[in-house]
C-alpha cells in the first residue's frame, strides 16, 4: 500500500480538494518544439506560454495541459488524457485531416470500426502524440 507522505507540519484536519480547484495535467515529452506542433497544429489548443520552469501550458476547457520535457519522454501505455467530443466521428475526420493518425484494434471486446470503438456508455478512438502519449476521443452515448 502507498502512503503519502508530507514534510509540512500537520496543523489540524486537511480541507478537501474543492470541485472548482484548477486541474492540470502534465505530460512528459522528449521533444518540446515538436510537441508544441503537434497540441498547436494538429490539435488546434490554443497556447497559454512557457512557464519559468520549463513546462509549456494549454488551456483546454476548465483544465491545463502542461508539456514538460523529460530526455526519456513518457512510460505510460495507458490513456494520458481523453478529449470529450460531442461527435466523435466528425472530430476524428478533422484530426485526421490535420495529419492525426488514429490506432485500430481487433480484440476480444475491443474492436474499432472506422477508428471508433464502442465501450458501454461510451464511442472512443484511440491517436498518440508525436511524443508517445496517448490520447483519446470520447463520445457520451448515455
Amino acid at each position: 500500500m502507498h502512503t503519502a507522505t508530507s514534510s509540512r507540519p500537520s496543523s489540524g484536519p486537511v480541507a478537501p480538494i474543492a470541485a472548482s480547484t484548477q486541474v492540470t495535467c502534465m505530460l512528459p515529452v522528449r521533444d518540446l518544439a515538436r510537441a508544441r506542433d503537434f497540441y498547436e497544429r494538429a490539435l488546434g489548443l490554443p497556447p497559454v506560454g512557457l512557464k519559468p520552469d520549463g513546462k509549456f501550458v494549454y488551456r483546454c476547457g476548465g483544465t491545463e495541459l502542461a508539456l514538460f520535457p523529460k530526455p526519456e519522454g513518457t512510460k505510460a501505455e495507458h490513456t494520458a488524457i481523453s478529449f470529450r467530443v460531442d461527435d466523435i466521428a466528425a472530430a476524428v475526420a478533422g484530426l485526421k485531416a490535420r495529419g492525426v493518425r488514429f490506432a485500430d484494434y481487433d480484440l476480444p471486446g475491443l474492436k474499432t470500426v472506422e477508428h471508433v470503438c464502442v465501450l458501454g456508455a461510451e464511442k472512443a478512438a484511440w491517436f498518440e502524440d508525436t511524443e508517445g502519449n496517448v490520447l483519446c476521443l470520447h463520445e457520451d452515448i448515455a
